[in-house]
């Protein structure tokens, strides 16, 4: 038997009165997940432990088993994992973002996160943005670390772990009150203000129309991880696609295999059949007995607010990520169960994460049922099945 987890980050969402009162997951044409829920099983599950932040952090660590009250360190420190950063016990990560401020405001406290992501920057241009900060910041104690697009790293020697606010938190809202109180880390972010604003590539990506990269933004702090190994936990030989630094930081902390693949970008054009292919692959010419396909996009479009692209984001995943893998599997003849799931929404009423139950659709080529289920948060609540710990979800795809 093999084993899939498709992962549609941030998924889940709200009635909205722009879909007449469906959620994304509702309006969304997914014929492919709909004739799996009719021959398999819906309900509800609850990812986020009661008292934690509802991040993909918390939530993925869940669905693949690991209970967030015991294994989670912080989200930046799984990242750090990924990008290849060895850290030392007193190391403390940080994500470091490379938001949009709005520029009109006269000090740097009073201007307003625009854009999370920076339009979804390249790596390529990030990386040069980074670099620009990292000549004028870095020393000794602080160490900056490329990763993905927007998303990277600042390793603070003998550092503090402390809450800092999530930019999608506050898309919108002036900053001031929601900056490190730690004085140094304030000082750094209003520096790399006056490092990027004027940089050539923020002035190219203004003339382009793009969102400009101008300013870092700390937070996710953590220390190093120690998660056990998904083989040991499963008797599993388990594998990761993603594009996403957070997700390959869970599977080196797992030890599981990371399949890097071409053009996986983590935004609405990412290469879905690419990702579907490898999941397919791994499983059946290499032989892994379970893969943890995670596609970004639905929680991207989330942060966005843009309800079209949303939409077009899970009609992605369901025509392009789970119709091939079911296909693949079918024609290798080898039998299946495939778990497909958000890990937390993000609604687009308010453009950040909530901890709310999310619906699970779990199908198994061997034990064929017949229902007029659809795949949607209503009819998986109107299931009245719910898992109440999303740690336990592995082990219900697993059959133990």
């Amino acid at each position: 038997m093999k084993y899939v987890i498709v992962l549609g980050d941030g998924m889940a969402d709200r009635p909205l009165e722009e879909l007449q009162g469906m959620t994304p997951l509702e309006y969304a044409k997914t014929p492919n997940m709909d004739k799996l829920a009719a021959a398999g099983e819906i309900g509800m599950v609850h990812t986020i432990p009661d008292g934690m932040s509802p991040g993909s952090d918390t939530a993925n660590l869940s669905v693949l088993g690991y209970d967030p009250k015991i294994y989670y360190s912080g989200r930046s420190p799984l990242e750090a994992l990924s990008i290849g950063v060895d850290m030392k016990p007193t190391d403390v990560s940080l994500r470091c973002n490379l938001v949009t401020l709005s520029e009109e405001e006269e000090t740097y406290e009073n201007r307003k996160i625009l854009d999370h992501s920076s339009g979804e920057i390249s790596t390529n241009d990030a990386a040069a943005l980074l670099e620009a900060v990292r000549k004028e910041l870095e020393t000794d104690i602080y160490k900056f670390y490329v990763g993905t697009s927007y998303r990277h790293l600042l390793i603070w020697d003998q550092g503090k772990v402390m809450e800092l606010t999530p930019p999608h938190d506050v898309l919108g809202q002036p900053i001031g009150q929601y900056l490190p109180k730690d004085e140094i880390l304030h000082e750094m972010m209003k520096k790399s203000y006056d490092i990027l604003k004027n940089h050539p590539i923020n002035i190219e990506r203004k003339k382009q129309g793009l969102n400009p990269a101008n300013s870092c933004w700390f937070w996710g702090a953590g220390t190093r991880p120690e998660l056990s190994s998904f083989q040991e936990k499963t008797g599993l030989s388990g594998a990761m696609v993603s594009a996403v630094d957070l997700l390959k930081g869970i599977a080196v902390g797992a030890s599981m295999r990371n399949v890097l693949v071409d053009g996986a970008n983590g935004g609405l054009h990412t290469n879905y059949e690419g990702k579907a292919q490898a999941a397919v692959d791994i499983l059946v010419k290499e032989n892994y007995d379970f893969v943890y396909v995670h596609v970004e996009a639905p929680d991207e479009m989330g942060h966005q607010g843009s309800v079209e692209k949303k939409v077009q984001a899970i009609q992605y995943l369901d025509e392009r990520v789970i119709a091939p893998i079911k296909s693949g599997l079918e024609q290798a003849g080898e039998p299946f169960r495939m778990l497909v799931m958000p890990d937390h929404p993000t609604p687009i009423s308010i453009r950040t994460h909530t901890g709310d139950d999310v619906p699970y659709l779990l199908y198994d080529s061997t034990e064929i049922q017949s229902n007029a289920w659809k795949y949607n948060e209503k009819e998986a609540a109107q299931s009245l099945n719910r898992i109440a710990k999303g740690c336990e979800m592995i082990d219900y795809l697993i059959g133990k």
